[in-house]
């Protein structure tokens, strides 16, 4: 039931030029009443969990080491600061606002790094809790919207900028949340253009293994605090530093970057993990009530706007000064 939801996303995705991810979810609640029925809940959890991870395990294949490169380490520094600081400032404004650290986490890294694909990673390496999936579900949902949005109207912001074609790139590939938005806006404004945002974004995917790094801590973190809250002689197990799908994750990159995979592998790996994604997120909103994505208040909203204009001040601000 979940592949057929992802074909059917795919499917209206592809004709009507909208994020395959939102058509996932939105078909996936569609149907929630599957995740009632004892012969589809187990492989709706499967897909939810393990597929997911394999999905994301496989966007290594995006990356290379040459592509850094090429990037040049002042680039490189810049994104790294940028993506950091939109995770930073989510976390701090999520908890003045009442929620949680990992809520902060989850929407900052979402935006700072790769829009849908991102929260379903930095989920993945979440505790399992009873609101975990309804706040992942709320961040793909703005998250998709907002890059959509962007992929419109940031084209026309850097324009009136006045910005060159390489600072353009970096603009677009620096703000923009999905992948497939950052392309779309990039070459519509020229090669030079979309190539240089195409690379940018590749290294906001890559900081995707720290982020999952510290989401892993923050659940190791949590883990010790319900141990000792529980006071159990028991032995328990904690949760990895890095989950395996991260490990995966290094190793793909590692593996493209030097024995450089025939692109007819790397391309048939980005398919893969496409459709893992799409599935995953399809199984995510079967599981999920609409009632409970309605009540989450205005407050998680507001948080994801600020943080995708903080980003895009930011990157801005830092491409004025790299220009001096």
């Amino acid at each position: 039931m979940a592949a057929v939801v992802a074909v059917a996303a795919q499917f209206l995705a592809e004709h009507y030029g909208a994020p395959v991810m939102l058509f996932a979810l939105l078909l996936g609640m569609a149907v929630n009443f599957l995740s009632d029925d004892n012969r589809c809940k187990p492989g709706i959890e499967f897909v939810a969990r393990q597929v997911l991870r394999w999905g994301v395990a496989l966007l290594g294949l995006k990356i290379t080491t040459d592509q850094v490169q090429a990037l040049g380490w002042p680039s490189v520094l810049m994104v790294v600061l940028t993506v950091s600081l939109t995770i930073v400032l989510g976390i701090v404004v999520a908890k003045w606002m009442g929620f949680k650290p990992f809520f902060g986490l989850l929407s900052g890294g979402s935006v700072g790094i790769c829009g849908a694909s991102a929260a379903m990673a930095i989920a993945a390496a979440f505790p399992n809790h009873p609101q975990k999936d309804r706040a992942t579900l709320f961040v793909v949902i703005s998250v998709s919207t907002l890059s959509t949005a962007a992929m419109v109207l940031y084209p026309m912001l850097v324009r009136g900028l006045g910005l060159d074609p390489q600072q353009a790139g970096f603009f677009l590939g620096g703000t923009i949340h999905d992948v497939a938005q950052v392309v779309g806006a990039g070459y519509s404004m020229g090669q030079a253009t979309g190539d240089a945002a195409t690379v940018v974004k590749l290294m906001r995917v890559a900081m995707l293994v720290p982020v999952i790094m510290v989401a892993a801590w923050m659940t190791r973190a949590a883990h010790a605090r319900t141990t000792n809250a529980a006071a159990s002689d028991a032995p328990v197990s904690r949760p990895p530093l890095l989950p395996w799908f991260a490990v995966v994750f290094v190793v793909l990159v590692l593996t493209n970057s030097l024995l450089h995979l025939p692109d007819r592998l790397v391309d048939a790996g980005h398919a893969l993990s496409r459709a893992f994604l799409v599935a995953a997120m399809a199984a995510i909103g079967i599981k999920t009530h609409l009632k409970d994505i309605l009540s989450v208040g205005w407050k998680p909203v507001a948080l994801m706007v600020l943080e995708t204009l903080f980003l895009a001040t930011l990157v801005y601000l830092l491409l004025l000064n790299q220009a001096r």
